[in-house]
C-alpha cells in the first residue's frame, strides 16, 4: 500500500497515517494533514521514534548529546530512540515501510536498493518543502545533496526531490607512509602520472606498492571507482554509478582503466593475494608496515592514525582526465522521514537540528567528519586534518562521484565479482565490461 505526501497549491501538505513503532496502538487513525511548519511547541506532548545504526563511539557519542539538546530545545517532545546495526536497520525498516507502523525518522541507506525502492513505493516523504522551510539547499553542497536526491518514480538518481538529510561526509582517497616516501626519494604525487611512477619506483625498490584487502569484494570498487576519473569523464563516471542512462560501459576510457586495475593486479602491486586478504587485516598491515600507498576510505583515518602518529598521510587523488578533483564518496547514512510518520513536523525539526551549523561542530568535537563546514572545523594538525580539507575540497569545489554499486539493485555483486576476477587475472577487462554494461543497460532499458 502506497501512502504519498499531498502538495497543495499555497499550503504543502503531508499525509499521516500511522503511529510510531513501540507505541500501545498497533493500528492508528489517519490523522488530518499536517501543514509543512517549524512550530514544534504546538503539537503538545509527543514522543518522537528515531530509528538509527549510529552505534559507533564517536557517532554514538554525537547522536547522544544531540538529542539531549534537541530535547532541551522542545520540551514537549521526548526522543524514542531505536538503535541496530546497519544489516538489521535496513532489513527492519524494509518491513516497517510496507506497514502501518513506522518510525518518524530513520537513516536510510541512499543506494537504489533501499532508499530508490523506498521512493518508487512512496514511502518517504519528499523533503523539498521541508528543504525550502529550512534553507537546507543553501546549507548543503549541491554535489552531498544530488546523493539524495530521485524523481518521484525513482527512475533517475542524483536529481529530482530530496528523500534525505546526511549529517557526515566521507571519501576514498590514499593514506600514504611518509617515512617510506622520504626513503624513497618520492615526491607526493600531484597528477595521475606521477602517481603511477611513485608505484613504478616502490616497486623497484623492492617495495609493496599498495595494500587491498579484496575478499569481501567492496574493497576494490572504492580503489577503480577513483582510478576511474584518470580515464573516464566524470559525467559518465556520475551517469553509470547513478545508474541514470546515457552512458555505457563500453568505451576505451573504461577498458583503459580497467586494464590499469588488471596490470596492478597481475604485477603485484597489491601484494602477492589482494582477492585473498581480508579487508581490515589488510589495513592493519598497513599500519604496521606494509607497502607505501593504501587506497582507502576517509573512515580509516583515525585508526590508522591511533598506530602511525604522524608517520601517516592522506591525498586525494589528483584530478581526473577532464581536468575535475574527483573521488568516490558521498554521506553517512541519511536520515529520512517515512511518508507514514506521525509526526512529520517535528520530525523535520530533528533532522534540521541535527544537521545545523552547531550540530557539525559536535561531530567534529566528538571525533567525526561532518559533512558542512568540513574545512573550517578541521584538527589544526594531522591526517584529520588532511582529511577534512581534503573532503570540503572535493565536495565543494569537484565532483564527490557515486559508489559504483549504487548503480542497479544487483550492481555490487555484478561489478564485486567482476573487479574480483580482473585482479585475479580470470577474466580480461572486456570480458568483464560486458557483464557491467549488460546490468547496467538492463536496467537503464527496462526503467
Amino acid at each position: 500500500m502506497k501512502c504519498l505526501g499531498l502538495a497543495l497549491a499555497g499550503a504543502l501538505v503531508f499525509g499521516v497515517t500511522a503511529c510510531a513503532p513501540g507505541s500501545n496502538n498497533a493500528t492508528s487513525t489517519p490523522a488530518e494533514p499536517t501543514k509543512v511548519s517549524k512550530d514544534v511547541a504546538a503539537l503538545g506532548d509527543i514522543t518522537l521514534t528515531v530509528w538509527d545504526q549510529e552505534v559507533r563511539g564517536s557517532q554514538n557519542d554525537a547522536i547522544v548529546k544531540l538529542n539531549e539538546e534537541f530535547q532541551k530545545k522542545y520540551p514537549n517532545v521526548t526522543i524514542n530512540r531505536v538503535t541496530s546495526s546497519f544489516d538489521d536497520l535496513t532489513q527492519q525498516l524494509t518491513l516497517a515501510l510496507s506497514g502501518d507502523d513506522v518510525p518518524d525518522v530513520a537513516q536510510v541507506n541512499n543506494a537504489r536498493g533501499d532508499m530508490g525502492e523506498f521512493v518508487k513505493a512512496g514511502q518517504l516523504a519528499n523533503l523539498e518543502p521541508w528543504a525550502e522551510l529550512y534553507g537546507w539547499t543553501d546549507r548543503f553542497a549541491p554535489s552531498v545533496l544530488s546523493k539524495t536526491r530521485y524523481s518521484a518514480d525513482a527512475t533517475t538518481f542524483g536529481e529530482g526531490n530530496l528523500y534525505g538529510i546526511p549529517q557526515s561526509g566521507e571519501l576514498v582517497g590514499i593514506f600514504y607512509n611518509i617515512e617510506k616516501l622520504d626513503k624513497l626519494g618520492i615526491s607526493l604525487p600531484q597528477t595521475w602520472e606521477e602517481y603511477l611512477v611513485a608505484l613504478d619506483k616502490a616497486k623497484a625498490a623492492g617495495e609493496q606498492p599498495m595494500v587491498l584487502g579484496n575478499i569481501e569484494k567492496w574493497p576494490a570498487i572504492h580503489v577503480f571507482g577513483s582510478l576511474q576519473a584518470h580515464y573516464v569523464p566524470v559525467d559518465d563516471i556520475v551517469k553509470l554509478g547513478m545508474g541514470n542512462a546515457g552512458s555505457s560501459w563500453i568505451t576505451e576510457q573504461n577498458t583503459q582503466a580497467l586494464a590499469q586495475l588488471a596490470a596492478w593486479g597481475h604485477g603485484g602491486y597489491f601484494g602477492s593475494s589482494p582477492n585473498g586478504t581480508d579487508y581490515d587485516p589488510a589495513w592493519a598491515s598497513f599500519a604496521k608496515g606494509t607497502g607505501v600507498f593504501l587506497p582507502a576510505g576517509s573512515w580509516l583515518g583515525t585508526d590508522l592514525e591511533k598506530q602511525m602518529g604522524d608517520n601517516l598521510g592522506f591525498m586525494v587523488p589528483p584530478p581526473g582526465v577532464d581536468g575535475t578533483l574527483a573521488t568516490t564518496g558521498g554521506t553517512g547514512i541519511p536520515f529520512a522521514i517515512p511518508a507514514k510518520a506521525k509526526n512529520p513536523v517535528a520530525a523535520a525539526a530533528y533532522i534540521d537540528f541535527i544537521t545545523s551549523d552547531e550540530a557539525m561542530e559536535m561531530i567534529a568535537e566528538n571525533g567525526g567528519m561532518p559533512v558542512n563546514r568540513t574545512i573550517e572545523l578541521a584538527p589544526a594538525s594531522g591526517v584529520q586534518k588532511q582529511i577534512f580539507e581534503g573532503f570540503g575540497k572535493v565536495a565543494n569545489e569537484g565532483t564527490l562521484l557515486p559508489y559504483l554499486d549504487y548503480a542497479t539493485p544487483t550492481f555490487s555483486d555484478t561489478v564485486g565479482e567482476g573487479l574480483q576476477k580482473v585482479l585475479g587475472s580470470q577474466s580480461t577487462p572486456e570480458q568483464v565490461l560486458k557483464d557491467l554494461e549488460a546490468d547496467y543497460s538492463a536496467f537503464t532499458q527496462g526503467k
